[in-house]
Parts: structure tokens; sequence; C-alpha cells
């Protein structure tokens, strides 16, 4: 008889001599001897559990082939090359200023022959029998670094242990800076790439939610793939905006942030340069800053509290205690159930507000100084980072040119390219498709993206604007447009406290929520004009970006709060 044991490669048990008998029924059925039943069940428990114990080894060494496979964390140790490669100790504070690195955005050809030493991500990576291919990161920056087994420089458990890093992880990689026979595609440092013989992993990324070079997908390369039926993997806004600490890594959002830091360091140098003074107001506040509903409003020890709406009142007070000239950048509140590509709840103001000697044009003639500035210091200064922007979102420079028009000019431009007259109220304010409409007016007749629209209806401004001197329909308010979209509102303050009050009671403003504001203006106040920015808005607009959304570093709108 041939056992089970056989049929499973173990070796066949020698019988017993004098017992060679054929079996010629089952095992033990032989009469007059064979096992009794006890026997025969005590061996087949046996062997099940010899077979079971066989499988949970087989599943073991499964497991571990697997974990292995998908975790190699450390070098060979029999690799001498091991010192080169395998996951870093924690960085806890140990060392100080052992290790030199460069930036990948200062690798060059010049730099031919010289051993290296970066910490980047990795991008990307492919790997080919005795070979890998990684492209490493940092911020706007790539470059590629290859790895080819020699075992004199590189062993094949290096690229093994290279190939297996997961995307997104942090490295610290060096090598030889050698330049390629022909530039190296998607990569920012074509010129250059890096012979590898250094690679530690610092921190390992976990499984993504997606990968960041999808979400860095432009509409361009979508379609152009969509044209050759391919499709390719895309992100929708909500899942990048649910991982925005991920989607900020792609490189059009490392640039985004830097134009926006561009854009709040050039509006303060060229303030500070007028002689305009930084301040500092408070955004818990005892009444409605701007007026209406869209307020936040919370309890305060008791007191009824709200967020301010804008630093408004307060840059006039400052006014008042005579600084003159003042600006300020810092969040800004609005309670509004508006769900469009324009809108946040919470936002970064830029605020100034100035005393004026005769006129609320020597405002308008800062904010014309000022934007000059910012469009020119962007241009010059950030035109790295505007291109990185324009390979993932395309768009052109706006074209600056001042102009300023009175709003019933732009009624009357908008009535004389056919829109009618019940689209658009003398007395009102612009809707968002009128105010679009108005822009590329403005830029056919006037080859302008910016202009100033001033003199707004007293009805569409809050209730500290200056009426008009000639026409109390209007008033001295202005706001200001880049490619047909509003970026700022301002206008000249009343500094006459009874025409405060009678104004705030018009708009339905409790004068004793704002009576310390009044107050201010008892004791003698210059005439003064102001203006405030939103920041988010000037950065989707001077890189023409459809969702005010990619400039947000983490939005507030009314239906997120998170992350």
């Amino acid at each position: 008889m041939v056992s089970s044991e056989q049929t499973s490669g173990a070796p066949a048990e020698a019988p017993p001599i004098g017992d060679l008998s054929i079996d010629k029924g089952g095992e033990g059925e032989g009469e007059g001897g064979g096992r009794t039943e006890a026997e025969r069940e005590a061996k087949k428990a046996a062997k099940a559990a010899a077979k079971a114990a066989k499988e949970a080894e087989k599943a073991a060494k499964a497991a571990m082939r697997g974990v292995k496979a998908a975790t190699m964390t450390a070098a060979d140790p029999d690799d001498p090359l091991k010192d080169s490669y395998g996951d870093e100790e924690m960085v806890q504070s140990k060392t100080h200023a052992t290790k030199t690195f460069v930036r990948v955005e200062d690798l060059q050809p010049g730099m031919k022959g010289q051993q290296v030493l970066m910490r980047a991500r990795i991008h990307t990576i492919r790997s080919k029998g005795k070979s890998a291919f990684l492209v490493v990161r940092q911020r706007t920056a790539t470059v590629q670094a290859v790895l080819f087994a020699d075992d004199t420089t590189v062993s094949k458990s290096m690229v093994k242990y290279a190939s297996q890093i997961t995307r997104e992880s942090i490295v610290d990689i060096g090598g030889e800076l050698v330049v390629p026979e022909a530039p190296v595609e998607g990569c920012s440092q074509a010129d250059v790439e890096l012979k590898v013989n250094y690679l530690k992993v610092v921190s390992r990324a976990a499984v993504l939610p997606f990968e960041v070079t999808d979400a860095a997908r432009g509409e361009a390369e979508i379609k152009a793939a969509e044209a050759r039926g391919e499709k390719l993997a895309t992100v929708s806004q909500d899942v990048k905006l649910d991982n925005r600490f991920l989607e900020l890594r792609t490189p059009a959002n490392q640039a985004i942030f830097k134009v926006q830091s561009g854009v709040c360091q050039l509006f303060k140098e060229c303030l500070l340069g007028l002689r305009f003074q930084e301040i500092h107001s408070p955004k818990l506040i005892g009444g409605a800053s701007e007026g209406g509903a869209s307020v936040f409003r919370l309890d305060y020890k008791g007191q009824p509290a709200c967020l301010a709406q804008s630093p408004q009142l307060y840059k006039q007070m400052a006014i008042c205690a005579d600084f003159e000239r003042v600006f300020e950048i810092g969040p800004v509140f609005r309670a509004e159930d508006s769900y469009t590509h324009r809108h946040l709840c919470e936002f970064v103001g830029l605020d100034m507000e100035m005393q004026i000697n005769e006129h609320y044009f020597e405002c308008l003639d800062v904010i014309e100084a000022l934007f000059k500035s910012i469009f020119d210091g962007l241009a010059t200064r950030y035109g790295t980072e505007l291109d990185v922007i324009r390979k993932q979102f395309p768009f052109e420079n706006p074209v600056f040119k001042p102009l300023r028009l009175t709003f019933a000019e732009g009624i009357e431009m908008l009535q004389a390219s056919g829109y009618a007259d019940s689209e658009v109220d003398p007395l009102g304010d612009l809707n968002t498709a009128a105010e679009r409409a108005l822009g590329a007016l403005v830029k056919a007749k006037y080859g302008t993206d910016f202009y100033i629209l001033h003199r707004y209806p007293q009805g569409a401004r809050p209730f500290y604007t200056m009426p008009c001197s000639d026409d109390d329909r209007y008033s001295n308010s202005y706001d200001v447009f880049i490619r047909g979209e509003e970026i700022i509102s301002g206008a000249q303050r009343i500094h006459v406290p009874e025409l405060l009050v009678e104004r705030a009671l018009a708009c339905g403003i409790p004068v004793d929520t704002i009576q310390a504001y009044i107050d201010g203006f008892k004791l003698g106040a210059p005439p003064h004009a102001g203006a405030g920015v939103g920041l988010e808005r000037v950065v989707m607009l001077y890189c023409g970006l459809d969702n005010i959304r990619k400039t947000s570093l983490f939005p507030r709108d009314p239906k997120r709060l998170t992350p």
C-alpha cells in the first residue's frame, strides 16, 4: 500500500519484518490481525495534525516573504555596501551640522563631477533588473537619480531597496552629479542627473489616497490623452481638499503659495515706502463691522459678540489716533451662504486706510501705485513660479494700464453693448455676470485687465461711506477689478459722528453696538479713505484660476471646516 505521506512527498515508513502481506482491503482489515479502531483513528488524527502544521508553516513562510518584499527597510547585513543604504535612524536632534545638503533647484551642469547630498521626496520610481530610476522633488524642483548595480558603488540589494521605497517618502540621497547625453524630460533640472551611491529613508510614506502626479495634471494633458484614446487618472476637487496636506505638494500649489506670499511682501514693501504703518486689530468685536446678516455670532463670556467682517472700524480709529496711514494683513470672516467660485467664509484681508486732504482720488493714486508694484514685482521676482503654475493652469499675465470709470459710465457701457435696463440697476450694484461683461468691454476698448469703478450708488455701500457732495444718491466709493472681477472695495469714510449715527440707523445697525466706534470721531477726526483687498482673490485672478479654493491654503466655505 502507498500511504498518504508518500503521495505528499514524505518518505514511506518501512514495514516491520514478517509483515509483508499485501493489503487486499482497507487498512488493517485482514482477518486475524491489524490495527484496532482506536489506533486507526489516532493515526488519522496524527496525519491531519501533521498536515495542518505543514500548511501553517508554508503560510507563515509565504507571509514572511511578502513582508520582506513589501518592506525592505534595512540593508543586507552581508552586503559590503550596507552602510550606503537602509532606513535612517529617527532624527531626534542627536547630531548637529554633520551633513551638508544642497538644494535641488541649485543643481546645474557646472557642478558636474561633484558629490552632492540632498534631502527630498520620492516623486516617481521605476526599476528594471539591476537598475532603478528615481525622480526626487523639493517643492517645485525635480531631478532624476539613477542606480546601476556594479557592486562597487551600488549593489543589487541597494537597487532592490530603492525600488521598494514608497512614493512621497523623504530620503537623504547622494552621489555624483553627471550631465546626461540628452535632457531629462519632465524634470526641472533637465540638464543634470544624480548617479546615486547613498540612499537613506528619513520618513517612509504610507499608502497614498491618490498620486501627486495625478493631482498635478492639467486639462490640456488630460484632453490630449483622451484624443489618443487614453484615459488618465484624475482627482476631484473635493478629494483634493479632503487631503489638502498631500495635494499642496504638487508643483503648481507650491508655486501658487509662493506667489501668494509674494503678494503680501510686495503689498507691505510698497505701503511702507509710502509712509504707511502696519497695525493688528482685534477679530472679536461687540458689533457687526460691515452690517448685514453675514456675521458669525458667538457668546463672549456672557456677552454677544461677532467675528470681525473686516478691520474697518479699527483702521478708522487708528486714523483718529493720528496714525495717518495704516495697513493690516489678517483674517476676515463672512458668514455668507455663497456657493460660488470666488467666495469664502474666511479669507485673508489686505487692508489700508489713510488721511486725505481734499479728495478720495488721493487714495486711488495709492491703490494704482500699489498694484503697479504688485504686478511688476510678481512678473520680475516670481517668473519661475508663474511658469510652474502655467504648466498645469495656462494663463497670460494680466495687462496693467490704470483706468478710472464712474459707475454711471460703466452702466452706460453695458447698456450700449445690449444690456437691457432691467438687467442693470443704475442705483444698485452689479452682479457677477455684469461685472464680467463690463470687464470684457473694458479690455476690448481700453486694453487693460485692471480698472477702477467709482461713485457707486449709496444704497450699495456700507453705512460708513461718505455720500457724494453733488448727488447723495451716490457715494465717494470705489471698486477695483482684475479680469472683470472685483478685488477691492473701498471709499472715503464718514468722519462726522452725527452723520455716522444717521447712516447707521438707516442701515439698521443698533447704535449702541458701535458706540465706541462713533465716539472715536467726537474728539476730532481727519478726513480719510481706504480699501480692503482679498488676498486669495488677487492671486486667483492674477493667475487666471477658476476657483478661489485653489488659492486658499485650507479653504473655509459654507460646507468645509476641515482639514
